[in-house]
């Protein structure tokens, strides 16, 4: 199977004397072969300022820098959307050729979750500074687009997978699920949502609506992660360049477990008696079994992470799947603390921010270097063969 160009980086070509970019001949040359898993820096860098806007215990200096990766998610935002702009008017073939290749396409699954990610952002924490009315405009517009977005690659890369891509059981990763979690990310932040609307159908459609974008993608999921599983039980390792996509599967873990507490935690906008009082049930009856697993499968991604780089970890745009999950983890344990009062899960909450904001400044770097000052991310977008992933032992 065909290889998948996620970003690696290569050792940089030294080229005149730039400080920055050194690794390409033109700087132009950034737009060449940028693809849509650029996009998961923005996921990585927005989740941490919702996961400290929505942790159980606030203090200004938490605000403060939830707010500044706010801002930086919404700068990236907009500077990477007016490259693939750039992208797609010079470089059309390669654009058009991204939803052809199978490992590939189903990156098509992280913008639309950047664009919930920061409209989530704007409103939690951009109010502030822009001001609630210009902030829930922003955040309505990019829930709207990201949520159109999200369901069409939640339909068009299967129907792809399906139809056209040539895959076997043994090219199964965690990027299958990209496609299929942004709806689960709509259903969150929709929920954020509800207070705004005017009362009655409004509210009550949209209640409905992101309940209904939750089954989809978590049954999606569901009918995803064992494929997964059963990858890394038969075929056994991974290429090293792809251990870190197994991280991406506890994003419908944790978002799933966020969607539940924050759609009960809202339900009261739009239902009232039995039905609110099973909603506001279902946040924790149905999060907790699933924390527990999320638990599990972290503990493995780890262990198997941790063998893999003792033998060498190659840097890559997959690294980034060390941040949005992580983060979504978070959220959700947020939510279960909201509901329980419990300090279990509180204390869960912290440390689990702790290490998303170690995890991130790892990544930032690595990217910062391998982007902004040589450039390599830019050549080619690297090469993992995360479908194609060796069997042999690390």
């Amino acid at each position: 199977m065909g290889i998948l160009m996620l970003g690696e980086a290569r050792p940089p070509k030294v080229l005149g004397r730039r400080r920055v970019l050194r690794g390409l001949e033109r700087p132009s040359e950034l737009f060449a072969n940028l693809g849509p898993n650029w996009f998961a820096t923005i996921m990585g860098t927005g989740v941490i300022a919702t996961a400290g806007a929505t942790l159980p215990t606030q203090f200004p200096a938490l605000h403060a820098v939830a707010t500044l990766f706010w801002a930086a998610a919404s700068l990236l935002l907009i500077l990477l959307a007016a490259s693939t702009l750039v992208h797609w008017i010079r470089h059309r073939d390669t654009a058009r050729s991204h939803h052809r290749h199978p490992v590939m396409a189903h990156f098509y699954g992280a913008p639309p979750m950047a664009l919930l990610t920061v409209g989530a952002g704007t409103l939690l924490l951009g109010k502030d500074v822009l001001g609630e009315r210009l902030a829930l405009g922003i955040d309505a517009v990019l829930w709207a687009l990201g949520t159109l977005l999200g369901l069409a690659s939640a339909f068009a890369v299967p129907y792809l997978q399906f139809t056209r891509h040539q895959v076997t059981a043994a090219d199964a990763f965690g990027g299958w699920l990209m496609p299929v979690v942004p709806p689960m990310v709509s259903a969150s932040t929709g929920a954020l949502l509800l207070p705004y609307l005017p009362a009655g159908d409004a509210r009550t459609g949209m209640l409905m609506a992101c309940y209904a974008m939750f089954g989809l993608s978590l049954l999606a999921s569901l009918l995803i992660i064992p494929l997964v599983w059963q990858r890394l039980a038969v075929h056994k390792n991974l290429a090293a360049a792809a251990v870190p996509t197994l991280w991406i599967v506890l994003g419908p873990l944790g978002q799933s477990i966020t969607a539940a507490n924050l759609l009960g935690a809202n339900a009261h906008f739009a239902v009232s008696g039995t039905l609110l009082h099973a909603l506001e049930a279902f946040g924790v009856l149905y999060g907790v079994p699933v924390l527990g697993f999320a638990l599990l499968w972290a503990a493995l991604a780890a262990a198997i992470t941790l063998r893999t780089a003792r033998s060498g970890l190659p840097f890559s745009l997959a690294w980034w799947s060390f941040t949005f999950p992580v983060g979504t983890c978070v959220t959700g344990l947020s939510g279960l603390a909201a509901h329980t009062g419990l300090g279990a899960f509180k204390a869960m909450a912290a440390v689990g921010y702790v290490l998303l904001l170690g995890a991130w400044l790892v990544v930032a770097v690595r990217t910062f270097r391998g982007s902004v000052l040589e450039g390599t991310l830019f050549q080619g977008a690297g090469a993992v063969p995360a479908a194609a992933a060796s069997t042999a032992d690390a």
